[in-house]
């Protein structure tokens, strides 16, 4: 007697869970896992991590960089060029650490820039791009707590994350985080 498929399993035609499809039918290659990069020493344990979950899961890497505004006021001619620096200064970061994702996933990352608060930017960017499926943040390693994302998210605004959000320790070794992934 056949044995009953679970509303999470699929088949791959011979009778076995398909390994390209979790989460009920979803194709595995649909996951984008997004890290937010910036310049803190645990960035590159979230981005290890979300390679290592990318690789595993047949998903995808996706970058998202905020350009913090400047306010200048009344000079805006220096407003001007400074904000073009700082979009400048975006694109070379997201173009390092693409060619990282690129060579340990074997993929290019989606590359996602906006301006403004990099909180509310966040938050919008995951309101308006459904197909990201995961955020990846690593938590402080300094005395500062965790890192501002993490406690916004974690607080007064966890009602408006509308995908799972993994905290990666910021103090783990890149082999503790393969040894996790």
């Amino acid at each position: 007697m056949a044995r009953a498929k679970s509303k999470n399993e699929t088949e791959n035609g011979n009778g076995k869970p398909d390994p390209g499809k979790q989460d009920g039918g979803t194709p595995a290659a649909d996951r984008i896992f997004l890290v937010v990069v910036d310049e803190s020493e645990e960035m590159g344990v979230a981005l290890r991590f979300a390679c290592r979950r990318a690789i595993a899961t047949n998903g995808r890497v996706a970058l998202f960089y905020v350009v913090e505004p400047a306010d200048f006021g009344h000079w805006m001619a220096v407003e001007d060029l400074m904000e073009k620096e700082r979009r400048m200064v975006a694109e070379e970061t997201l173009t390092k650490y693409s060619d990282i994702v690129a060579e340990f996933t074997g993929q290019l990352p989606v590359l996602l820039i906006r301006e403004g608060n990099r909180r509310e930017a966040l938050l919008k960017l995951l309101e308006e791009e459904p197909g990201i499926s995961i955020l990846v943040l690593a938590s402080g390693v300094g005395k500062g707590g965790p890192g501002p994302l993490i406690q916004a998210l974690t607080g007064k605004f966890y009602k408006r994350l509308r995908v799972p959000m993994t905290i990666v320790p910021g103090n783990l070794s890149d082999d503790e985080v393969d040894a996790l992934t």
